[in-house]
């Protein structure tokens, strides 16, 4: 069972799940922070705003874009930080509260301590838990004064009178108190705290990836009670999140470490052009990576992303992958779906071409432990930002109206034991559960 739910990061004071908070977006071309110091906490990134806004407001508008803040905690079409945003888990559903400065539905009463609590151990002001959709689990380690800054910025959201809807939750887990079990078992306190023999930036990194960026509420495996499974951190987890159709279905997260199923084949320039840009020569952002991107990730200095590559590539390689199929009947018939239906983009060696698809030898989506999102790119296509974005490349078109499950499956299957990709076999129940 999880907790997490969509997108990568997220600051939210109430209920979210990995991929984050939107947050008031940097604008591109401002000057980067100065140097992380040893602890990496964050600095004001933001050149003077219209109207200017005092530095420490100003710092936590860019913390809140690093968390991706707006993201989980505004619904579509509705006011900012306002909450309501839907995060379907394995428990329940949980919707996103309400973090503007309204005093009766928001955080408009919150003090400087009950805002730091709620962040690093997950308890509002009231005494009630949060549920861990809430990444208070990697917002433990943000320091003082990044939460001070956060706090500042917070307190410049203008109030919105809206009731938070009610979480609906399975028995036993609508029973909040239960969670002050939880805590003691996946929650370990603690600020950052910087390794003497790692660079500055990879330090920056760190702390970016493991706090604010809370990138393991989604790469990361959860256990039956929804707790990451630390010893193969960043490995690949899977998430609930909105498909082309509008319908909530699994997606998988791929491994962020340097496992040749993971991020292994990638160079720093790789991670970095990804996240800031949203296209590298290997991968092109779709589906719940674009909030990501263009929500946070694209408005952070060129220091921070790159931060956040260095770190990234550093990471150890661990993997939960099963054996690829040897099922020469399916991966016969998984070639001739491949020759007909992709060959023409991907190149018949699956290494792409610039204008066309990108290679999926090595990908880290066909070899990511679940094939859901490899399934959902099949049969939905690659949903892009919208312009001024563009990828390049020619657009994935959605196969579902022209391919059965089982020839899904096959090329699935086909797709992940070929030129050295390695990840179990798909079948055609997958595929109809994806639909």
């Amino acid at each position: 069972m999880r907790f997490n739910t969509m997108r990568h990061g997220a600051a939210i004071v109430a209920t979210v799940a990995f991929g984050w908070i939107g947050f008031a977006q940097a604008q591109d071309n401002q000057p980067a922070p100065a140097a992380p110091a040893a602890d990496a906490s964050a600095t004001a990134a933001e050149a003077p705003a219209e109207p200017q806004l005092p530095p420490e407001v100003a710092k936590g508008k860019y913390l809140a874009t690093a968390g991706n803040c707006n993201t989980c905690h505004t619904v579509e079409g509705g006011k900012p930080f306002a909450g309501g945003v839907s995060f379907p888990t394995d428990f329940g559903t949980i919707f996103s509260t309400n973090i503007t400065q309204d005093a009766d539905t928001g955080i408009g009463k919150w003090s400087l301590d009950d805002f730091k609590k709620a962040m690093r151990t997950g308890v509002r002001p009231d005494g009630q838990h949060l549920y861990p959709a809430f990444p208070y689990t990697a917002f433990t380690i943000l320091t003082d004064e990044d939460l001070a800054a956060l706090y500042a910025y917070m307190k410049t959201i203008a109030p919105v009178a809206e009731a938070p809807k009610q979480n609906v939750m399975k028995f036993p887990f609508n029973q909040r108190g239960l969670l002050s079990f939880w805590n003691k078992l996946f929650l370990k306190e603690g600020t950052f705290k910087a390794q003497a023999n790692q660079s500055a930036e990879w330090n920056r990194g760190a702390y970016l990836v493991e706090g604010l960026g809370h990138c393991g509420a989604c790469h990361t495996p959860r256990n039956f009670l929804g707790g990451e499974r630390t010893d193969v951190a960043l490995s690949g987890g899977v998430y609930n999140d909105k498909n082309r159709k509008g319908d909530y279905r699994p997606w998988s997260a791929v491994n962020l470490t340097s496992a040749p199923v993971g991020l292994g084949p990638w160079s720093v320039d790789d991670i970095h052009a990804y996240l800031k840009n949203g296209v590298s020569k290997r991968a092109t952002t779709f589906g719940p990576m674009n909030d990501v991107i263009m929500n946070s990730m694209k408005h952070l200095t060129d220091d921070d992303v790159k931060a956040i590559a260095t770190y990234i590539k550093a990471l150890p390689p661990k993997s939960i992958n099963g054996s690829p199929s040897t099922d020469k009947a399916m991966l016969n018939a998984g070639e001739t779906v491949y020759t007909v239906r992709c060959g023409t983009c991907h190149m018949p060696t699956g290494l792409g071409a610039d204008s066309l698809g990108v290679p999926l030898v090595g990908s880290a989506v066909i070899n990511a432990s679940d094939p859901s999102t490899l399934i959902n790119t099949i049969l939905y296509g690659t949903e892009l930002p919208p312009p001024p974005f563009v990828s390049g490349r020619r657009l994935m078109t959605p196969l579902a109206d022209e391919m059965s499950d089982e020839e899904i499956a096959q090329v699935s299957t086909y797709l992940r034991a070929t030129w050295g990709n390695s990840a179990g076999g798909v079948t055609a129940a997958q595929v109809a559960k994806q639909r």
